[in-house]
């Protein structure tokens, strides 16, 4: 009996024991679980982190190094840049980003692993920098790659997100091109959601640019990723001419057709910064450029060196009307309406019940154009006409328009309906 009830004792204490150390080891997985969850609930996820909304209601406007300066830029140059663009009244008119692209870094990285600015390019650093831009009104961007290096051998993004996207919020950064140079078998899609997700991470509203170059077909899965995408290869200060890895505005402007679609507030289509002033482009050709970038609701990034830019440009760059177009809070991207020899019509629809329509020559001598306003089926009633370009009100879509355009140059009207 007592050996029976010494069995039965010791069975019960073991029973204890073995719900004891359930319990323990249940409870610390259980906390486990717990902690794993608290720190996926900080940490963005693939599928259920969000780029940052409300940055990018119209469509950016700023100055980009690259296109008249590649990789010979320096801290005196942005400076210079910065105070030209408030003297030329471009910030005024909206310019207010201010964006380095490639070569603003050291070659190599610190013996940490983070981004550094050049030395001897920018002595005072980069958040000194941002620290100058924001004191001028303006926002500071900045560029790199989701590749290894970027296109002109710095370094790139990849494996480096977090940490980068970090150092770009201790700088200030306020816009980030994101180039897609040496990215070997990275998946676009993916690439590009790990830089965005590690933007959320770090806490800074950042305009997140991806410029891919549409080689995937951004436009049907960048607009939860990205503010604004690049749809085609690289822009060339020419009218279409091919090279390489770029080509002409009008070639670009082609290639846009269809794209419409997939263009809204915080959400753009980018056809690649301007090319407005530069050598290669007529003072009609770079008026058309402009014209048609507004009417495609493209991000306005001036590629031009604005320290030196004649009057005739700076008006071009600086007209509020044309640039209301562009920036239309409707959101629409304007397409192109109608085609024939040696005549495009582009069209926008505007908020208020208004239109853009842009009257492009596409030949190489100047032209008579009628415009028999009813041929706009679009059109609904009686609407006021405004030529932007001209700065004046010519009369209603009762009467047909007749002028001349000169060639590859355009027409541009505002109507506004009168009913």
């Amino acid at each position: 009996m007592k050996a029976n009830r010494c069995k039965q004792t010791c069975s019960g204490i073991y029973t204890i024991i073995l719900v004891i150390v359930l319990v323990i080891i249940t409870g610390c997985s259980t906390d486990k679980q717990q902690v794993n969850v608290s720190e996926q609930s900080q940490s963005p996820v693939s599928g259920e982190s969000r780029k940052f909304e409300g940055l990018a209601l119209t469509p950016p406007m700023g100055w980009n190094t690259w296109n008249t300066f590649g990789t010979n830029i320096n801290e005196q140059l942005i400076k210079e840049t910065a105070e030209a663009l408030i003297s030329s009244g471009m910030q005024e008119a909206g310019y207010i980003y201010i964006v380095l692209d490639d070569a603003w870094s050291a070659k190599e990285r610190d013996s940490q692993g983070h981004l550094v600015g050049d030395p001897k390019k920018f002595p005072g650093g980069m958040k000194a920098l941002g620290d100058y831009l924001h004191k001028m009104g303006f926002k500071f961007g900045i560029y790199n790659c989701a590749g290894n290096k970027t296109c002109a051998g710095y370094p790139g993004g990849r494996g480096h997100e977090y940490e980068d996207a970090r150092t770009y919020a201790s700088w200030g950064v306020d816009y980030l091109k994101y180039d897609w140079c040496n990215h070997g078998t990275a998946d676009a899609k993916e690439t590009y959601k790990t830089m965005r997700d590690a933007l959320y991470v770090a806490g800074r509203p950042i305009i997140f640019s991806l410029c891919e170059w549409g080689n995937n077909k951004p436009w049907l899965w960048a607009k939860d990723i990205g503010h604004l995408w690049r749809t085609t290869g690289d822009i060339a200060p020419c009218w279409d001419c091919r090279k390489q890895w770029s080509m002409g505005w009008k070639i670009i402007l082609d290639s846009q057709v269809g794209l419409e679609k997939y263009a809204g507030p915080d959400h753009w289509n980018d056809p690649d910064m301007m090319e407005v002033g530069n050598d290669g482009l007529s003072p009609a050709e770079s008026r058309a450029h402009f014209s048609l970038w507004c009417i495609l609701a493209a991000p306005l990034m001036a590629g031009n060196d604005v320290r030196t830019m004649p009057d005739e440009i700076r008006n071009i760059l600086t007209n509020k009307e044309v640039i209301a177009i562009d920036q239309d809070p409707l959101g629409k991207q304007g397409y192109k309406f109608k085609a024939e020899a040696g005549k495009e019509i582009w069209v926008k629809e505007l908020s208020r019940g208004e239109w853009g329509v842009c009257v492009l020559n596409t030949s190489d001598i100047s032209a008579k154009t009628i415009i028999n306003w009813k041929d706009l089926t679009f059109l609904k009633g009686t609407y006021q006409v405004r030529d932007l370009w001209q700065k004046k009100n010519i009369g209603t879509t009762n009467n047909d328009f007749a002028g001349e355009v000169a060639s590859h140059d355009v027409i541009l009207f505002k109507l506004s309906p009168l009913e």
